[in-house]
């Protein structure tokens, strides 16, 4: 998905190395950088919680295809946005529900 430019450099979760905890890091040193050296900072946060309600999941589904991902992922993912039960099962013991 890097290689079709689908995630971001700047990505932090789901990606090989990074995590919500670099984002924070990352954006903490920024942000007091830019105030040390006397600048004003602005910071607006938004809540993409509900996102996924507001936009069709057959748009999502599509640019997936688009970007290459197999039938399979895709069809996984479009199970799990029209709300279908995920369970793990690890030597036959239910790890969770989703």
């Amino acid at each position: 998905m890097k290689d079709k430019k689908v995630i971001r450099s700047r990505q932090h979760k789901f990606t090989k190395r990074e995590s919500y905890l670099t984002n924070l890091f990352t954006f903490h040193e920024e942000k007091t950088g830019l105030v040390d050296e006397g600048r004003v900072v602005y910071i607006v946060y938004l809540d993409f919680s509900k996102a996924f309600d507001t936009m069709s999941c057959k748009i999502h589904i599509k640019k997936l295809m688009i970007y290459g991902l197999d039938e399979q992922t895709v069809r996984w993912i479009e199970n799990w946005l029209n709300g279908q039960t995920q369970r793990v099962v690890i030597n036959g013991s239910l790890v969770g529900d989703q």
